[in-house]
């Protein structure tokens, strides 16, 4: 019996030993924001998009451009600004007068590695030109469909504390989002860490050192492995139930969609996965729910003037739900 089910055991040998090569990678440059690093090969692993928030500084573009290095596949990265047109992102059709014909010019979009800059800079005719190509991973330009490269995956920035000049993302581009991730300002330690990095040039030399881990063809490789792991029927029910406290809690304004369930597992797979593990545990859920959740909920206004963050609810909810044995 023993031999049967160890038969059954999903190798994930190759997928960590390269988790552990990213995460390596990465450290050699980002000091300390260990989580944002597990959070965005996480993302990379369970295809889904990331939204890095924080202030000026703290290397929100950075890590998101470690990370596209750190895989064998195309990258463009797209300023976001006020005046920023859908045609500068999605591209445009330019009439070709020797066949007398309008010819596509596909635009910046179109690759594997989307860093998107400040994303909330762009007025909403921009920002939902991303709407149908990070859910459906296609565009529609003049009647015609274009399938995009797997992987595809969009990387966002924004500022949280400057407002002048920026535009709020919808609900629905939010949910779009598998996390968001805040990053925070560095410890006393790590702030040590960092100037003496940059007084040794340790960081330039390293930037260009980093190089290819994982090639589109392993990628696809690892995607199909997580998603075949083993997740129990009662962890399913508890994911489902995380999602409904959220549309019933009295605090809140906006509950999470099915798309925060679904996303629940399939970055909890993720996560187990990169643990070396071929099956999902209740702390798996718990660990991705806040990254998961916190941006796809509102609070009524009158939480939020008691100083109430989404982050915090969270957090009440997973407290509130029994976890499952």
């Amino acid at each position: 019996m023993e031999s049967e089910i160890s038969s059954q055991r999903t190798d994930l040998t190759q997928l960590n030993e390269a988790v552990a090569q990213i995460r390596t990678s990465l450290g050699q440059i980002i000091v300390g924001q260990h989580e944002t690093i597990t959070f965005l090969i996480a993302a990379l692993l369970a295809d889904g998009h990331v939204l890095l928030e924080g202030v000026p500084g703290v290397a929100k573009t950075l890590s998101a451009k470690l990370l596209a290095k750190s895989i064998d596949a195309s990258f463009s990265r797209i300023q976001f600004t006020p005046d920023l047109m859908p045609s500068d992102v999605l591209g445009t059709s330019v009439f070709d007068p020797r066949s007398s014909n309008f010819e596509y010019r596909k635009g910046p979009i179109f690759g594997h590695i989307i860093l998107v800059d400040e994303i909330n800079r762009a007025p909403a005719k921009t920002q939902s030109a991303l709407f149908e190509v990070m859910e459906e991973r296609q565009l529609t330009v003049d009647g015609h469909t274009y399938p995009m490269d797997e992987p595809f995956m969009v990387l966002a920035t924004q500022n949280p504390v400057e407002h002048e000049g920026t535009y709020r993302l919808p609900e629905a581009q939010l949910d779009r989002f598998l996390f968001k991730i805040e990053i925070q300002y560095p410890t006393l330690e790590e702030e040590i860490q960092i100037l003496t990095n940059q007084h040794q040039q340790k960081s330039d030399h390293g930037l260009k050192e980093i190089r290819a881990i994982l090639s589109v063809a392993q990628i696809k490789t690892c995607r199909g492995i997580i998603k075949a792991l083993h997740v129990e029927p009662k962890l399913i029910e508890y994911a489902a139930k995380i999602t409904q406290e959220t549309r019933n809690n009295k605090s809140l304004y906006l509950g999470a969609s099915p798309r925060a369930s679904l996303a629940l597992i399939n970055s909890a797979k993720a996560i187990a996965a990169m643990s070396g593990r071929d099956f999902v545990t209740p702390e798996d859920i718990i660990k991705v729910a806040p990254p998961v959740l916190a941006h796809r909920i509102m609070l009524t206004p009158d939480k939020e003037m008691e100083g109430l963050t989404t982050t915090d609810l969270v957090a009440q909810i997973i407290q509130k739900i029994e976890i499952p044995r």
